[in-house]
């Protein structure tokens, strides 16, 4: 699996997510520990776990949010570094453009539109003074209008985005992941505030931008029925390890009791997933 130039297409084969011995320590707590894992390109990955275990942890270090430790490890999207040895690559802003990072708080500017707050997106792409000045290109806006439209919350464009829900804001988080163009989605708990049924329709247009556009997605869920309903593999965090990786239906009552404990039915937003 080789690296590529600057420019260049990946290489066949390459894997979309390269993590390899990395460690995350806050003071004395190891937050991950020597953690390795391999996502290829359009795969869909549930990330489970009690909280505390390193989900979002892992998905910041691999985003370049977090520094891995001094001497740790090596991270690699879509074979390009973005850390090693805990040192952040240079030319981070442009390595990220591969990554969409939809976050269980939004990350929106509630005093934008949510029309703007898409085009934020566009803002890797485009010469800094463009973004500071609000001078994207027609293409980008056209693009803006077409991605609200088909997460289903186009009629809202123009609305503040404070004054919409939780579920229309966490949508129009995953419409600037596709006007940024990414190629993998990062989602840390998308779903944790959300009623079950916003959560539905966030989880199938994850799994729809997976099979339609062949986006990788990996996304950290507490309510493991939603992983097993949505993603074809699951990877189990605990005390910072990777402790299972395998496909969804391999998940068991054994295999479950070992993640979480003998509680583990508390992991499921349906009681009758759990049996």
């Amino acid at each position: 699996m080789g690296q590529t130039a600057k420019g260049m297409a990946p290489i066949e084969g390459t894997p979309a997510l390269s993590v390899r011995k990395t460690s995350v320590s806050y003071g004395k707590f190891k937050a991950l520990d020597a953690v390795n894992l391999e996502v290829m390109p359009g795969e869909m990955v549930a990330l489970i776990g009690a909280s505390g275990s390193g989900k979002s942890t892992l998905l910041r270090a691999v985003d370049g949010l977090q520094e891995a430790d001094a001497g740790s490890g090596r991270i690699e999207i879509f074979g390009r570094k973005l850390q090693r040895n805990g040192r952040l690559a240079k030319g981070l802003r442009f390595r990220r453009r591969d990554i969409g990072f939809i976050f269980q708080s939004f990350n929106l500017v509630g005093r934008l539109s949510l029309f703007n707050n898409v085009l934020i997106g566009c803002l890797g792409r485009i010469p800094t003074w463009r973004g500071i000045f609000g001078l994207f290109p027609a293409e980008d806006r056209v693009s803006a209008m077409a991605a609200l439209d088909r997460v289903g919350v186009g009629e809202f464009a123009g609305r503040r985005t404070s004054n919409l829900s939780g579920g229309q804001m966490q949508r129009a988080a995953i419409a600037r992941a596709l006007v940024q163009r990414a190629r993998m989605v990062l989602a840390d708990e998308p779903i944790a505030s959300l009623d079950p049924v916003s959560a539905r329709k966030v989880m199938e247009l994850l799994q729809e931008l997976n099979q339609t556009d062949d986006l990788t997605v990996v996304v950290s869920l507490h309510q493991v029925d939603y992983a097993m309903r949505y993603c074809q593999r699951v990877v189990a965090l605990k005390a910072g390890k990777i402790i299972f990786d395998g496909p969804t239906s391999d998940l068991n009552r054994k295999t479950l009791i070992k993640i979480y404990g003998e509680e583990y039915e508390d992991a499921f937003w349906s009681t009758e997933a759990a049996e």
